[in-house]
């Protein structure tokens, strides 16, 4: 692992920084492949029950390395990298947290649509710019539909505007702003790891199979999973002490 990427465990969350901040975090290949090596990781790993992605310096994330991308080391694996790294969030059934700040604009963007929580400082901006520079958003353009609809994106992918953290959060970008928002999002990766890993874990799964099937065939992967859950040792025994808790 280069200095790129720090890692940090505080109990059962994985908090991850982006640490490239001479650069504004861009994702040349070198981040990208340490980033989605770390996440995948982490999604392995059952001691891990959150991911907490921030970014270190004055913005989260410039979107990709411009410089690299004009001369490529290796564009096929670059292509492959971006595939892995913008599709996280609708494969990986491990919970990320991410606190953004700054810019997070393009590939920026397109990364904290990834993201399953989402918290943004009062002064961070958002913006599918590639239209800029000549090009669009390929392969952000789904995580950011997912999450603000595809008309909206469309609007936002023909402008290269930039927005702030409040119309980000009207948008359905952003969960939640905030003037502290390392601890916030701090908070946040603490509560959810605090919580049933095996139900997260199945539920999200279940979301992510879902996608694309008939209304039959998602009830069919709902209620197989909730049937595991119900079958579990942790659920009798979550089910157990909150019986105990009744009056």
């Amino acid at each position: 692992m280069s200095s790129l990427l720090e890692q940090a465990r505080s109990g059962h969350v994985l908090h991850i920084t982006l640490n490239r901040p001479e650069k504004r975090n861009a994702l040349n290949a070198q981040l990208c492949r340490e980033l989605v090596h770390a996440i995948e990781a982490a999604d392995a790993d059952q001691t891990v029950h959150a991911i907490l992605l921030t970014g270190a310096g004055k913005s989260f994330c410039a979107g990709m390395d411009l410089a690299e991308i004009a001369d490529p080391p290796d564009a096929a694996e670059i292509d492959t990298l971006h595939e892995r790294l913008f599709t996280l969030g609708a494969r990986i059934t491990t919970p990320i947290v991410m606190g953004t700040h700054g810019a997070s604009l393009a590939g920026g963007t397109g990364l904290t649509a990834n993201s399953h929580i989402l918290v943004a400082d009062t002064g961070a901006t958002f913006g599918l710019t590639e239209v800029r520079l000549g090009l669009w958003p390929f392969l952000v353009f789904r995580a950011c539909a997912a999450a603000m609809g595809e008309r909206r994106v469309m609007e936002l992918s023909l402008s290269g505007r930039i927005f702030d953290a409040e119309e980000a959060k009207s948008l359905g970008l952003v969960h939640e702003v905030s003037s502290d928002v390392a601890v916030r999002a701090a908070e946040i990766a603490e509560q959810i790891a605090c919580l049933s890993r095996l139900a997260i874990r199945k539920g999200m799964a279940s979301v992510h199979q879902s996608r694309g099937k008939s209304w039959g065939e998602a009830g069919e992967l709902a209620r197989k999973a909730r049937k595991e859950v119900f079958e579990s040792a942790e659920f009798r025994e979550g089910l157990r002490m909150w019986v105990r808790r009744k009056p």
